[in-house]
Formats: structure tokens, sequence, C-alpha cells
């Protein structure tokens, strides 16, 4: 190809996409909304209109007005729970002692040699000192932290969440630790 002809198909292909790109322009600027925003023809809406039309609807007029909130009232007749007792530290001189404490932690120093038995969906987060899982039988406890199951006589992490589903499993000073063992206890539970 000669110098002309390339500089003509150059004329030409800039002036063909020059054409091509105002259609599309014209096109475009076609296609855009002439409502204003919040109106029925603007499809996107503020939440002052929504309330408006919601108020239309109701037959409450198209103001929107806000009402104050509403202080919550007690109850009359108040819920016939069984008094709870308060939560104690102290053994109860070989005898269970149960504590049923609902959706309060209360926090519980066991000594060694004593074991805190769980009830049934109550929930241990050893704080300080060595303990290990005690069971009856031959299933463990449920660490929620690590997702895992403790077996009986395995140690527990400290600020691990620990779950009890059935009665008679518990924890217990590691054998050989001289310290006491601190545990925040949520649900029912005994020191034995």
């Amino acid at each position: 190809m000669n110098k002309v002809s390339k500089m003509l198909f150059t004329i030409a292909l800039l002036s063909g996409g020059i054409t091509l790109g105002s259609i599309f322009n014209i096109t475009a600027q076609g296609a855009s909304s002439v409502g204003q925003p919040g109106t029925a023809d603007d499809p996107v809406v503020t939440k002052s209109y929504v309330d408006q039309q919601i108020q239309k609807a109701l037959g409450g007029g198209g103001n929107t007005t806000t009402t104050p909130p509403t202080n919550p009232t007690t109850p009359t007749n108040p819920p016939t729970n069984p008094t709870t007792p308060p939560a104690t530290d102290k053994p109860s001189g070989g005898k269970d002692e149960t504590t049923i404490v609902e959706n309060t932690v209360s926090v519980v120093t066991l000594k060694p040699g004593e074991k805190l038995i769980a009830k049934a969906g109550t929930e241990f987060i050893i704080r300080s000192g060595k303990g290990v899982v005690y069971s009856e039988d031959a299933n463990g406890v449920a660490d929620l932290t690590d997702g895992k199951d403790i077996a009986n006589g395995q140690a527990v992490s400290n600020n691990h969440l620990l779950s009890f589903p059935r009665n008679g499993r518990g924890i217990m000073v590691q054998d050989g630790n001289k310290y006491n063992l601190i545990v925040m206890v949520r649900g029912g539970y005994s020191i034995q």
C-alpha cells in the first residue's frame, strides 16, 4: 500500500469511530431518568418517600411524624420462679451442695480434692489453676473453644468454654497440685 491509501484508510477509520461514538453517546443520554429522586418515576427511593407512601396507604396523610418511644412496662404478676439460692464457694461438709443460677455467672473456688460436678447444660470456664475432667463414665466434656471432646482425666486449658450435656460430669484440681482452681460457672452445679 502506498502512503496516500494508508492515510485515507486511517482517516476513514477515525471518522467511523467518531460517528459510532456519537451515536452511542446520544442513546446513553436518552436512557437517563427525567424524574426527581424520591418520586414515582425514580426506581431508587428514599426512606422518607416510603414512609410518606405508607402513611398515605394507611390513611394518615402525607406528613411523617415520628412517635416517641415508649418505656417498657413491668408485668403486674411477677413470674412464679422458685427463689434462687446465692452462689457459694464453700464445701458443704461431705454433702452435695447444689446451686442453680439461671443465666448468671458464678465464680467458684475449688480446693484440691474437691470435685465441681455440673448439671445438664452447665458451662464452665477455668480462669486459673490446673484442672482435669471428671466423668463417671467413659464419655467426656465438650471443649467448645477448641471444638473437641476432653475425656475423663485429661487436662483442661484455662479460658476454654466447657459444656456439660449430662449430669455427673465435672472438673477437679489436677493431682499433685496444691493450688485452688478458680472457675466461672453458668448453670447448676454441686461441689463434692
